[in-house]
């Protein structure tokens, strides 16, 4: 295949990973640099932190999910909420930017929902993209039992299951990444 050919890739850039056209995902910091905001013409930002305080930039909406990375917190209470606000960006040709602390656990999390809802991804094609977009994603072991959850009601069925590892529960695509250790 030449380059005339092929599909375009997706563009990265640093500290954010494009999920999709108009979905971006990031750390907190990222998320508070100017020239990535603007560069990537970011029109909403989705603070899924208790304490990272935006910077705010002039026509750029704010969206603040109050969770803790824990997994006890019910991140699932936002999944609908968040999914279609995404959505309704897109639909308008904005952008959304979802981030968390680290870019890795609550922010992951919300992208995994609004690509199920709106995109008609499983969760195992859902989690496939993102960490394809941004490698570091890793919901912790509660956000993955309420995303399970949320793939059975959306599509009444589960791609991704919690099983017992050597390190204890953890998502079955994680298995054989564990294979070997040993529990302290």
């Amino acid at each position: 295949m030449n380059k005339d050919t092929e599909a375009p890739a997706v563009p990265r850039l640093s500290g954010l990973g494009q999920i999709t056209e108009h979905l971006y995902l990031s750390s907190g910091r990222a998320a508070n640099n100017t020239v990535l905001v603007s560069n990537s013409r970011i029109t909403c930002i989705i603070n899924v932190t208790q304490d990272v305080v935006n910077t705010h930039f002039p026509a750029v909406e704010y969206v603040r999910v109050p969770v803790a990375d824990s997994p006890r917190s019910r991140l699932n209470e936002y999944f609908d909420l968040i999914a279609d606000r995404i959505d309704e960006e897109g639909a308008k040709s904005g952008r959304a930017l979802v981030h968390c602390n680290a870019g890795v656990s609550r922010s992951a999390t919300l992208c995994l929902a609004y690509l199920m809802k709106y995109c008609n991804m499983t969760l195992l094609e859902a989690h496939r993209l993102v960490k394809a977009r941004r490698p570091i994603v890793r919901p912790n072991n509660g956000f993955w039992k309420q995303l399970i959850d949320y793939e059975n009601r959306l599509h009444g069925k589960v791609t991704v299951r919690m099983v017992t590892s050597p390190i204890g529960e953890i998502p079955d695509i994680y298995e054989e990444g564990t294979k070997g250790m040993i529990p302290c």
